[in-house]
């Protein structure tokens, strides 16, 4: 049982962006061109498009030209580009157009103009529909044809891709067609991350469906543009302070020509990049400067060890002494439900403890007498398994004077004969001073409640063996 999303990605504490000039967020402006690529009759589709428009809630007509639809499309290239190109030029903003393929043979001044203006031109895709029922193989095909338009179109292959509306397949099979700087398909992050696909390993570089001007057109969106300027301004602000904290990361701001180039909403996008640029140590920068940037500075690193793709002899093999004695817990993990998020240390523990606390009260009895005492006789022996015995060493309890181990034998021998298992502790958590003293607090305790300690002892020192073989 695999569960092939990560819901772990770079964890608590994400990797530092380090963007050019010591940049506190990295803000990223698209520009979606689809205006002559969406859904139509006159491109062959089935039916006319009913996807982002002022016509909230429209439907497809199929076998009909939607003549409203069409001509609010037509507004975005004939107008609606204009108005935001002059609007970008004119504060020097760089930009990222998500062009259609289609869609950009059928614009050749506006294309002219994007080139012009030294507007990076990412693939949309060849055609602005639903690729969700599309089969791999068609959908393959239509990436190709897409790459080829696009190169003919605009005199340069593209180097980032963004399909939209995409199939569970999509950033496998462009992936796949290769020679893309980054691929963004994904909402997943707030920082470019890197996608281990048929052994190549893929730049990510999130988008955005929040902080776009695609809520003008969807149910509980942007009524205003004060709205959609309050939200990019506060996610802005939120962004920046975590950049002065230390730790900063991007932000990608979604356009649309037919919807932010509207006359009632493009000052809203006015007043945002006036508000952005105010501020020092800001990084505004297209998608492909982004992605130069992160494999420069984040290459891809060699595959880690990932205890969710092994076998279940090498997993076993590795983890199986994690509960001492116990490979069987090891072996019911690995049974189980194993992701990315169970790679690291926390993520494995947790898978590891989920079947130890599963388990019946025998077993987990049979978990606890497998422990040795503290200083005993296995330890005199030199016969403990070897965690064991860096982790009674850790704590000096391998250097005792005849005194202290005759005070361990005894408490040791007064534990078991009340609670029948041996007295366990996390002994990296603590001292020789701090482990005898918790030898006498607990001792008194009735035997269901030291159970439950003695349990609770036996998963952290496992979460402890454990961040010691793999990342935290």
């Amino acid at each position: 049982m695999r569960y092939c999303r990560d819901m772990h990605g770079y964890g608590q504490t994400p990797p530092a962006a380090r963007w050019p000039g010591e940049a506190r967020v990295a803000v990223q402006f698209v520009l979606n061109y689809e205006e002559g690529g969406e859904n139509c009759v006159l491109h062959g589709d089935a039916a006319s498009e009913a996807f982002l428009s002022e016509i909230v809630g429209a439907a497809q007509w199929p076998g009909q030209r939607h003549w409203n639809m069409e001509s609010i499309y037509e507004y975005g290239a004939r107008a609606g580009f204009w108005r935001l190109h002059r609007l970008l030029t004119e504060k020097n903003v760089p930009v990222t157009v998500y062009g259609v393929a289609t869609a950009l043979r059928r614009s050749p001044a506006q294309v002219a103009a994007m080139l012009e203006a030294g507007w990076e031109i990412a693939s949309h895709g060849l055609k602005w529909v639903e690729h969700k029922d599309m089969t791999a193989e068609d959908e393959r095909a239509a990436i190709a044809e897409a790459i080829r338009l696009h190169t003919l179109v605009t005199g340069e292959r593209p180097r980032g891709w963004y399909t939209g509306r995409c199939s569970v397949n999509t950033v496998d099979l462009v992936a796949e067609a290769g020679g893309f700087a980054y691929i963004s398909d994904t909402y997943s992050d707030d920082l470019p991350y890197w996608y281990e696909h048929g052994g190549r390993q893929q730049l990510i570089i999130p988008y955005t469906l929040d902080a776009n001007d695609m809520r003008f057109a969807t149910p509980q969106g942007f009524n205003s543009g004060d709205q959609f300027f309050s939200y990019l301004k506060d996610s802005f602000d939120a962004l920046y302070a975590e950049g002065a904290k230390g730790s900063p990361k991007m932000m990608s701001i979604g356009l649309h020509c037919r919807l932010i180039g509207r006359p009632g909403r493009v000052m809203a996008l006015a007043r945002f990049i006036d508000y952005v640029q105010s501020h020092e140590k800001v990084w505004i920068a297209r998608r492909v400067d982004i992605a130069e940037h992160w494999a420069k500075t984040h290459p891809p690193q060699p595959p880690a060890e990932r205890p969710s793709q092994m076998t279940e002899e090498a997993f076993v093999a590795r983890f199986g002494g994690v509960f001492e004695h116990s490979d069987w817990v090891a072996r019911r993990a690995f049974a189980d439900e194993l992701s990315p998020a169970n790679d690291t240390a926390t993520g494995l523990a947790a898978a590891l403890t989920f079947q130890f606390r599963a388990a019946s009260d025998a077993e987990r009895l049979r978990v606890l007498v497998a422990h040795p005492d503290l200083a005993g006789k296995l330890a005199q022996a030199k016969r403990l398994t070897a965690s064991s015995t860096e982790e009674q060493a850790s704590a000096g309890l391998d250097a005792l004077t005849d005194a202290e181990r005759a005070r361990f034998t005894e408490l040791n021998e007064a534990y078991v004969r009340k609670f029948g298992f041996p007295f366990i502790i996390a002994v990296r958590d603590n001292t020789k001073a701090s482990i005898l003293a918790a030898f006498k607090a607990r001792i008194g305790n009735d035997r269901d409640t030291e159970l439950a300690t003695a349990c609770r002892q036996v998963e952290r020192i496992a979460l402890l063996r454990l961040k010691a073989m793999l990342p935290a």
